[in-house]
């Protein structure tokens, strides 16, 4: 069971401390509420697909009111969204995004948990979602999750008996937990597991239900609800100042990444969960009832409760740390119980309060951020009593490598520091996410390491154990190494403390598009990570391509200095793809990974370690103009893929949109979504129509119909809808219906090849009304739906033309998808094919 006990005390570590952030400082009133906590042992898990899935009012009102050990476990970490806040897509958005869960969770009182799923983006049908995920291994670690967990209750967000009604990952999320719910507790179902955690069952499986999924309110009000669960999760918390909503509003609003800021809302609200497995509680209000969730279930736990609710019933508030001999008495009866689950939990929970109402702090801060391996770093140790408790710090250490004898009274109040000298062994693995370790696939991560799976994150480089005694009772209390440090106009802040390479390497464009067949210059940063750095890089290339300078020497004096080398790359005379990599050669030691810091004020700075390379494309292409205006919208790299092909892109906001501003432009493109998040493009509407009345060329690219703005309902020329209409099949086929229209023609000659090797949709939210002004150009269909003519449609008006497109351009332009650019050109020299064909600028 060694191993079991590690992975729950890991999670609830990542859970209290999260490695980087700021530690928390409890008032009587949050002591009070973990003493709640501590004294109920009921455990509820919510289950859904992605981040922003679950229902933070119920996962605060089983955290808060029914003060039960609560997590929500998302099946992926949402890599295949967008972002509304910044440029990480795919896998760096998955850390993005998993790190806002984490946020949420620190909010409304839960824990995370996750599988090896890997979000590929929108999926109509569950049978779509398990065959491009690996069903067997995401069922084994929904399975995983829970045996560890051990919830009572599991609530299921999505209905598993509605396949094809809503996203295939959400239905898919409800089949796992139901199937999970019948394996969990047979000894013969991923038997291997066993090993290192144990079966459990969980008594109850619920949906959660709402009017929603009636169709509507009066549907639901009329329907039979004698087999569903009803909570008021408007409660008021008047030790916390806030009612249920207002922390669930603010725990959802972590999603910033998806624009899921929100209002609090308060009052009562009512709240549904449907059984669909297990017995039906007789009272409908009670989600626990009918199971023990007193010290009593466990063996030998009567007289830990007697104890703790003579604290909970007797708290002083004032001087909580008068109980300290009581939470004592308790810590050494559980250190003393047969069950490893509660033991190692229940201890873990109790230690914190402990440190708490002896205000005692405690911390290790690396003096530097990062280290790599063979380096020596500094670490602060600071440790302060806050109270009249007799503390001692018996000593300090870390692994194997430092065991310090200390044996030191800590006199209330007085500050004690010490610094440590940490080796990092030359052996050390980098700090890394562990689910980007290994290559993946579209639809699976590869984690081999089964203590590591459904963990949110990878556990800390470090760990510093203090060696306490607390009024004579010797106790253990780990904390991650962190770095501490501040900045002039954010005070404090701390950030994790991470092992990295000696050098990173990074291209400056992951995708290099060779309109012709003249060499390009390659630039490759490298960033030392240590003080006088020294070695060499290698560009590795595929077959057929030309690398005149293929080896050059680094020099970097400075930790944190870079160097960007270039290389002289000639393409063949073919079209090709390929990749390139660079490999990093010190002190012996080969290299290659490339280095994205992720920092975001409501998030812990994120490394993110990944392969570094970038995708090399030889196309041949012809464009028309020069100079493109791009309005940016919700955040895309699109503007720098056209750039790949030789256009100058000029980048506008709305507030640089003035009448004739537009005219030097030869064409004008809007950023994904920018009619969603620019409010102030709704005043300058009639400016872009007199531009393209006037001659020019405006692209519109997709926009969500689920968040559209009223003002925007004259978003073309023209009548125009939009829908929920998508095709998320790839490789779908696309038919030309428009084969004679000069989009398809100009300059470049578009046919069925340039659709193939597009990246995890065709588009979205395709417009399905449309005014006969408009020729849709191409039909397309996933399989088992009606074909849609909506993903690209042009309408001439006045002398120029206004195209509007779902087509996911947005991801296929940085993947180097050589159709998709073809077909991008082709759209921005609409319009001028009528030049002669010396006007034509060739890529």
């Amino acid at each position: 069971m060694r191993y079991f006990l590690v992975w729950c005390t890991a999670a609830l570590l990542l859970f209290n401390s999260l490695q980087a952030q700021a530690p928390k400082k409890y008032s009587s009133n949050e002591i009070y509420h973990s003493i709640q906590k501590l004294n109920f042992l009921g455990t509820a898990l919510y289950v859904a697909a992605h981040p922003d899935d679950e229902n933070t009012r119920l996962i605060s009102y089983f955290s808060n009111e029914l003060k039960a050990r609560t997590a929500y476990l998302s099946l992926t970490r949402g890599d295949g969204g967008q972002n509304l806040i910044g440029p990480e897509l795919q896998e760096q958005l998955g850390v993005l995004r998993t790190q806002e869960l984490l946020a949420a969770r620190r909010v409304d009182g839960g824990e995370q948990f996750f599988t090896r799923a890997n979000d590929f983006g929108y999926s109509k049908h569950p049978n779509e979602t398990l065959k491009i995920w690996n069903k067997d291994q995401v069922l084994s670690d929904v399975v995983w999750v829970i045996r560890n967990f051990k919830p009572d209750v599991t609530v299921n967000r999505f209905d598993h008996r509605t396949a094809g009604t809503t996203h295939g990952h959400h239905t898919s999320s409800a089949i796992l937990s139901t199937e999970a719910f019948d394996l969990v507790g047979n000894p013969d179902a991923y038997a291997g597991q066993l090993d290192q955690t144990e079966i459990w069952q969980p008594k109850r499986l619920f949906f959660n239900t709402s009017w929603w999924f009636y169709g509507s309110r009066e549907n639901f009000e009329k329907a039979d609800k004698s087999n569903m669960l009803m909570f008021d999760i408007g409660v008021y918390y008047p030790m916390k100042g806030v009612s249920n909503n207002e922390i669930a509003s603010l725990a959802s609003s972590q999603h910033r990444c998806q624009g899921f800021g929100r209002l609090s809302s308060r009052g009562a609200q009512e709240e549904y969960i449907e059984l669909i497995k297990g017995d039906m509680p007789p009272n409908t209000e009670d989600l626990f009832e009918g199971i023990d969730t007193s010290w009593s279930r466990v063996k030998g736990g009567s007289e830990i409760g007697e104890i703790l609710e003579g604290v909970e019933n007797n708290f002083n508030f004032k001087e909580p740390v008068s109980h300290l001999p009581d939470l004592l008495r308790a810590h050494a009866l559980i250190t003393k119980i047969e069950d490893d689950h509660w033991r190692e939990y229940k201890l873990a929970e109790l230690e914190q309060i402990i440190t708490a109402i002896c205000g005692l702090y405690l911390e290790a801060s690396a003096q530097e951020p990062t280290a790599y391996p063979g380096s020596r770093t500094g670490i602060d140790i600071e440790a302060v009593n806050r109270s009249e408790a007799m503390v001692m710090m018996r000593g300090v250490s870390i692994g194997n490598q430092i065991d310090l004898k200390v044996d030191k009274l800590l006199d209330n109040n007085e500050k004690t520091t010490l610094e440590l000298d940490l080796n990092i062994p030359e052996s050390s693995e980098y700090s890394s996410h562990y689910w980007l370790r290994e290559p993946w696939s579209i639809g699976m991560y590869d984690v081999t390491d089964q203590a590591l799976i459904g963990k949110p994150e990878t556990p800390p480089s470090y760990e510093v154990v203090f060696h306490m005694t607390i009024n004579g009772y010797e106790i253990d209390l780990d904390r991650p190494v962190v770095h501490r440090y501040s900045e002039p106009d954010k005070g404090e802040l701390y950030r994790p403390f991470v092992v990295l390479p000696k050098a990173t390497a990074n291209f400056n464009d992951k995708v290099v598009v060779f309109a012709n067949g003249a060499m390009r210059e390659i630039p490759l940063t490298i960033t030392a990570h240590k003080d006088s750095l020294m070695g060499e890089v290698e560009l590795k290339y595929p077959e057929g391509w030309q690398v005149s300078n293929s080896i050059q020497t680094i020099e970097i004096p400075k930790k944190g200095g870079q160097k960007t080398v270039v290389f002289e790359v000639t393409p063949p005379a073919s079209e090709e793809e390929g990749n390139i990599y660079p490999e990093l050669r010190v002190n012996g030691r080969k290299i290659n990974k490339e280095l994205a810091t992720i920092n975001y004020d409501h998030i812990p700075t994120q490394s993110v370690l990944l392969e570094s390379k970038a995708k090399v494309v030889r196309l041949n292409i012809d464009r028309s103009g020069e100079h493109i205006g791009y309005i940016v919208g919700a955040g895309d790299k699109v503007p720098e893929s056209l750039e790949q092909i030789g256009y100058r892109v000029h980048l506008l906001t709305p507030g640089d949109i003035e009448a004739g501003s537009l005219d030097k432009y030869d064409a004008v493109v809007t950023g994904i979504r920018a009619y969603n998040v620019l409010d102030g493009l709704k005043l300058k509407q009639q400016i872009l129509f007199d531009y393209v009345k006037q001659g020019g060329n405006l692209i519109v690219q997709y926009n969500t119909a689920g968040r559209w703005s009223p003002q925007y309902k004259d978003i073309a020329p023209y009548p125009l809808s939009l829908s929920r209409d998508r095709v998320t099949d790839e490789h779908s086929e696309v038919e030309i219906i428009a084969p004679d229209h000069p989009l398809v023609n100009f300059p470049n000659t578009i046919t069925d090849k340039d659709f193939e090797g597009w990246v995890q949709e065709r588009g979205l939210y395709f417009p399905n009304n449309w005014d006969k002004a408009f020729t849709p150009i191409l039909s397309m269909q996933d399989e088992g739906d009606s074909k849609t003519q909506g993903s690209l449609l042009v309408a001439p008006y006045g002398e120029g033309y206004y195209i509007y497109t779902g087509l996911s351009f947005f991801r296929e332009l940085p993947a180097g998808v050589p159709g998709a650019y073809k077909l991008f050109a082709n759209m921005l020299s609409l319009g001028k094919s009528e030049l002669d064909n010396e006007n034509a600028i060739k890529g």
